[in-house]
């Protein structure tokens, strides 16, 4: 299980990761008004603005005041730290 810190020591498991989007469109509101209302919802914004919407195969959905690039970026750096670490055993 590989983690990923999205802002104030929270921390997502990048294997349930399902897409990084910004919260501006119609319909990403729509999905956050949604779980809200069923409870699967999880801010971690500390009341910051929200600037990335996270989606999980769970039909969890997190919010974080990161940009959606940084949180890519964070992601990606991720998992080619596996890919090295993988290297590493081959020699």
């Amino acid at each position: 299980m590989k983690l990923i810190n999205i802002g104030f020591g929270n921390l997502v498991n990048t294997n349930r990761i399902v897409a990084i989007v910004s919260p501006e469109s119609a319909p990403i509101k729509r999905i956050i008004q949604d779980s809200k209302e069923r409870g699967m919802l999880i801010d971690a914004t500390h009341g910051r603005r929200t600037r990335a919407v996270i989606i999980t195969d769970s039909d969890h959905v997190i919010l974080t005041y990161l940009q959606s690039e940084t949180v890519a970026n964070k992601l990606n750096d991720s998992e080619e730290e596996i890919e090295t670490e993988d290297n590493d055993y081959d020699e």
